[in-house]
């Protein structure tokens, strides 16, 4: 596993469900955490409240003062902030967890993106940060739950730089129950975003939070 001791990890986006159990699985990891967002009060009070080092900013600050970060805002918001993020992300590794999906009376559907997926828009967007596509079937819920020691599941890593791909798999590792998978280039991540939708069915037909394991690895 890649040694990520000293790494810090910026979370734009950070006072979101998923941003906020991602810092405070990683605090409790040990990973140094700052969690941004657009109202850098409302980073403090987020911080204050996972504790366990967490500090908040705003999102520039966020990105600027981390060694890794990580996008985690809607859908609807990602091209905004990620091309608002371009001078603090160069020759950084950026994370990008975004799923863009739809919702209608029939449920959860993947959306059309110009470039194939939220991790290549991102990519265009940031010309000189390593994107690396990774965190999509991860339940936010199960990431904040206080009670749960470890979330069980696997986490597909996809992206065109070895050593950012290996950097992620790492920060996937420190937390109990995770499983870093290297799975392809980031041109593959249309159909990795896309799959969220059927996570999202299947945990509304059976009231789970469902992940997902790779066998044989």
């Amino acid at each position: 596993m890649t040694d990520v001791g000293g790494v810090r990890v910026g979370i734009v986006g950070g006072t979101g469900p998923q941003g906020r159990g991602l810092a405070r699985r990683w605090a409790e990891a040990g990973v140094p955490v700052v969690i941004g967002s657009r109202d850098p009060n409302r980073a403090d009070d987020m911080a204050a409240q996972i504790g366990a080092g967490v500090a908040g900013a705003a999102n520039e600050s966020a990105t600027e003062g981390s060694d890794v970060v990580v996008i985690t805002v809607p859908w609807q918001a990602h091209a905004t902030t990620v091309r608002q993020l371009e001078p603090y992300t160069r020759d950084k590794v950026v994370i990008d967890c975004v799923n863009p999906l739809g919702f209608d009376e029939r449920g959860p559907h993947p959306l059309a993106v110009a470039e194939g997926s939220a991790a290549q828009q991102a990519q265009a967007l940031l010309p000189q940060a390593h994107v690396v596509a990774a965190f999509h079937h991860v339940s936010a819920v199960l990431l904040a739950d206080v009670r749960l020691d470890t979330v069980d599941s696997d986490v597909l890593v996809l992206g065109d730089d070895r050593a950012a791909t290996d950097l992620v798999i790492g920060l996937v590792d420190v937390i109990p129950g995770l499983r870093g998978i290297y799975a392809g280039r980031l041109r593959n991540a249309t159909q990795v975003e896309a799959l969220t939708a059927n996570l999202i069915a299947i945990n509304r037909r059976y009231k789970s939070h469902a992940g997902i394991r790779i066998t044989d690895v």
